[in-house]
């Protein structure tokens, strides 16, 4: 990588790592608000989707909005944004307080990742290996945060626990301001100049850039995005209390405190992820990344296929199918970010990344609702099935994008 790469690497590995710190922080301070506030589990769920979802339906604003004013610009009022939302957490005295705080860290947080990718995709010559690194960093967030969270806990009131956690953002926000990148260093100059104008400048325009968008192969990687994201959140948001319930990983008292072995392999499973961000990243520059989908979402459809069975068949088996997923779960992502770029102009990669976690985030977080109505009136096995239909129609959609699409480099 040569010194513009590494800047806007560093920058966006620290910006998604603090993004997915903040993202799972927020469930262990679930238990925390439902005794403060003497609320219920269903307000606390109501209040935390809200988040969530603007999470996700912000995205497509923001990839808008990187397309007219930069991404460092965008990625810096992010960090600002996400702190200041658990500064505000720190002086909440209210339920009330707590909601604003989430809806505006949802906000904030949303721009991110079409901001990211964007200067990923135009800025960085090297993008298997900065992919790759990106992905690892946000995997390193989705493990920590929860963990960092965690022992916080152990030793400070949760208010300032949180704002604990706002201080590292505004330092990030700082160097995302101060830092000297080219952030269209790897596009050609006719293709930086045949947006100079900088991204949509009116609802016309942005309907017609839409338009563009979903008359070509780029609707098909939108479906297949999608589908990562049901998958996503269908398998990860009830997975820890599949693997509570097995006597297995039943609670054990050590010192007076339960623990729960669950949430150890849960933990592991997310952190292995960070290996297949890795992989999944440097094989945007060694394979055809179509290709590179098909197989990665078929070998999804085998894990979810296997996982019931494993976790009837002993410790080993259930260990040996909990990493496998962590693995391919995470593994697609690079290859589909990379896809997004070769199926869209650079002019418009802040509204096709927009658009890609409007799917993975916004159309994913259905993927909660799915697994849970699956659970309370089938079974775990009916839900893997499930999982599995998602990944058959990306693995598939990867097959037509291979065989059918336009020839790319």
């Amino acid at each position: 990588m040569n010194d513009n790469d590494r800047a806007i690497v560093g920058l966006v590995m620290l910006a998604h790592a603090m993004v997915h710190t903040f993202e799972l922080s927020i469930p262990i301070l679930v238990p925390v608000w439902l005794s403060e506030f003497g609320t219920t589990r269903a307000a606390i769920g109501v209040v935390i989707s809200a988040g969530y979802a603007l999470f996700g339906i912000g995205a497509l604003p923001g990839g808008v909005l990187a397309d007219a004013y930069g991404s460092r610009r965008l990625i810096a009022g992010c960090l600002l944004g996400m702190g200041g939302a658990f500064a505000l957490l720190g002086v909440a005295s209210s339920l009330w307080i707590v909601t604003f705080a989430l809806l505006l860290w949802g906000v904030a947080a949303s721009v991110y990742h079409p901001s990211g990718l964007a200067l990923l995709s135009k800025g960085v010559t090297e993008q298997g290996s900065a992919f790759a690194y990106h992905g690892m960093a946000g995997n390193f967030g989705i493990a920590v945060g929860p963990l960092v969270t965690t022992l916080l806990l152990l030793a400070f009131d949760w208010q300032t626990v949180v704002v604990v956690l706002a201080l590292p953002a505004f330092v990030a926000a700082l160097v995302a301001l101060r830092v000297n990148v080219d952030e269209a260093a790897a596009v050609s100059e006719g293709e930086a100049d045949a947006r100079a104008d900088g991204g949509v400048s009116s609802m016309s325009e942005l309907f017609a850039d839409s338009r563009t968008l979903f008359s070509g192969w780029f609707v098909v990687v939108f479906i297949v995005v999608m589908m990562s994201g049901l998958y996503y959140r269908g398998v990860l948001t009830f997975l820890p209390d599949l693997l509570s319930g097995l006597a297995l990983f039943a609670p054990v008292e050590v010192a007076g405190k339960s623990l729960e072995p669950a949430r150890y392999l849960y933990a592991g499973l997310l952190t292995v992820g960070m290996a297949g961000q890795y992989v999944g990243g440097k094989l945007t520059d060694r394979v055809e990344n179509a290709r590179g989908i098909a197989v990665a979402f078929g070998a999804l459809v085998v894990v979810a296929l296997a996982f019931v069975p494993a976790m009837d068949a002993g410790l080993g088996p259930l260990l040996a199918a909990s990493f496998v997923l962590g693995f391919c779960l995470f593994v697609v992502q690079p290859l589909y970010q990379a896809t997004v770029a070769t199926y869209t102009p650079p002019g418009a990669r802040g509204l096709s990344y927009g658009f890609t976690y409007l799917g993975v985030f916004g159309v994913g977080a259905l993927g909660a609702a799915v697994a849970g109505v699956v659970l309370q009136y089938a079974s775990p096995a009916a839900l893997f099935v499930v999982l599995a239909g998602f990944a058959a129609v990306a693995s598939a959609l990867g097959v037509v994008l291979s065989v059918r699409g336009p020839a790319t480099d």
